[in-house]
Formats: C-alpha cells, sequence, structure tokens
C-alpha cells in the first residue's frame, strides 16, 4: 500500500488504473475499504484513488500537534493532491462533509468536479445520532475504546447509534474489524481522531463554509439517497441547488453508505457522469 509524506505525516492509499484522478473519500472510523464493493464496478479509463483519512481508522498516526480541525484536515486533503500532482481531480464525497470545505478555505484549486454521495452539511456536524454517539464518546475517559469495542459487535452496532442508520445492510465483520484495529492497537490514532473530533463545530461557521460551495466553477453530481435519517434528504437537494453546475440524482432504500446498499446504482450513477465529458469530447 504506497505511502504519500505530507508535513503532517504519512498517508496511505490505494490506487487502480490510468486516466484522470478521481480521488474517493470516507468517514468517520472508516477508510478506504468502504469503496470495495463499488470500486470494481467503476468505468475503466480512470485513474481511482482512496486515500486513508487520519479520521480513526487511519494505519499510520500522524507528527504530534498536527493541526486536525476542519481547517487542518482540509490542508492535509489539499496537500495529498499537491504531493500527488493531482490535477482536474473529481473529488468523491461521502459521510465526512468536512471537504466540502475547501471552496470556502481557498483549497479547491485542484478540483474539477465534485460528487457528493450523503455526507454532513450546512449545520449536520456531528450528524444524527451516530454523530451524537461519537461526540460523547470522544469526551467520556476510555470512550473511543469502549465504542470501537461496541463496532466489532453485530447487534450493537446495528443499533440506530452505531451504524443501524448508516446502512441498510448489515456490516460484515471483517470490513468493521479492519476500520477498528488501528484505534484499537494504537493509542496515537486515537489521539488523531480526538483531535478533530474535540476541535469544536460552530454552526454558524459551518453553514457558511457549506454555502460557499456557489462559487465552485466545476459541474457536480449530488448522489443522495432518499431514505437517509443521518443526512436529510432535504440537504441533497440544497446542495443541488447551491452549486451552480449540480444535479441531483437520488438512490432509493439507500442510507448514508449508498456504496454499501446499493453497489450497482451508485457505481451507475458515477459512471454516467465521469464519462459524460468524454462522450462528449468524442463526438
Amino acid at each position: 500500500m504506497p505511502t504519500v509524506h505530507l508535513p503532517s505525516g504519512q498517508v496511505h492509499y490505494v490506487e487502480q488504473g490510468e486516466g484522470p484522478p478521481v480521488v474517493l473519500l470516507h468517514g468517520l472510523l472508516m477508510n478506504h475499504t468502504v469503496w470495495d464493493t463499488t470500486i470494481g464496478l467503476l468505468p475503466p479509463g480512470f485513474r481511482y484513488i482512496r486515500p486513508d483519512l487520519p479520521l480513526g481508522a487511519h494505519p499510520i498516526p500522524l507528527e504530534p500537534g498536527t493541526d486536525l480541525s476542519m481547517r487542518g484536515l482540509n490542508g492535509l486533503l489539499a496537500d495529498f493532491l499537491a504531493a500527488l500532482d493531482l490535477d482536474d481531480v473529481v473529488l468523491v464525497h461521502s459521510d465526512w462533509g468536512g471537504s466540502l470545505f475547501l471552496t470556502a478555505y481557498g483549497l479547491d484549486e485542484r478540483v474539477g468536479r465534485m460528487i457528493v454521495l450523503p455526507c454532513e452539511a450546512f449545520d449536520n456536524f456531528p450528524p444524527g445520532l451516530p454523530g451524537k454517539t461519537a461526540t460523547v464518546a470522544s469526551y467520556l475517559p476510555g470512550g473511543v475504546v469502549l465504542a470501537l469495542r461496541q463496532m466489532r459487535i453485530a447487534r450493537l452496532r446495528a443499533l440506530p447509534l452505531l451504524f443501524g442508520w448508516m446502512a441498510r445492510e448489515p456490516l460484515p465483520d471483517e470490513l468493521v474489524r479492519g476500520w477498528t484495529e488501528p484505534g484499537l492497537r494504537d493509542p496515537r490514532i486515537r489521539r488523531d481522531l480526538l483531535a478533530y473530533t474535540r476541535s469544536g463545530f460552530r454552526a454558524r461557521d459551518l453553514v457558511a463554509d457549506t454555502e460557499a460551495l456557489s462559487r465552485f466553477t466545476g459541474d457536480a453530481l449530488i448522489l443522495w439517497s432518499s431514505a437517509g435519517k443521518v443526512m436529510p434528504r432535504d440537504h441533497g437537494r440544497r446542495l443541488a441547488e447551491l452549486i451552480p453546475g449540480a444535479r441531483l440524482v437520488e438512490i432509493p432504500d439507500a442510507y448514508v453508505l449508498s456504496m454499501l446498499d446499493r453497489p450497482a446504482a451508485v457505481a451507475s450513477a458515477m459512471a454516467e457522469f465521469l464519462t459524460a465529458d468524454r462522450a462528449g469530447s468524442e463526438r
């Protein structure tokens, strides 16, 4: 698994294919494997890159004292794109909505287009019951370790407080073990996670930074879920109206992790968006 060295430390990523870059992100206490079911269904002719962001399931801790506030994480993501010399990137957002703020922070120069799956937006940080659970765990002594251990028990992670409202289908044990192993193994991984979850979220700033997407000049596919309870359905419509070059497609019978619930439908919608410019140029 390749590693890129950034000022904040090492970031692991996986990639496959050749062509224009498509960078697929993930959410809190997840890593690149959230895309494993869908990645093989996406069209050829693209370079698919999946970084492990420092959101609690990353394999190597960052340098002590790294800024992992919302702005700091966006800076790390911008550094990642620069370190791999990626331009005109299709950036795919999922669950963690902080990456929507690249435009607000003036860090989106390498992003040409975006695909937005259900994710945090506006004042929905941290999102819903799972977000509240993560916040409580972040401030309880030993709370993160307890939460990670609970995630490994299928009947507990199926509760709305954990992953019950994140995915309609039960999450495989092997997948969740991979997400929880780094944080249970290394206290420095938990340190990185807490640096983000304890950094503070001001509703006024979150809304303003989301609304800065009105300045995004590229095309966007808002690939929202119609049945979600954690990421409000109305947020998909609002994002599509906010971004000048956006259109909304809804995936039925899916929750936040629609790439796990409906991988074929998600891949089909993404493929249509990714290949649209190519089809136009070939005519």
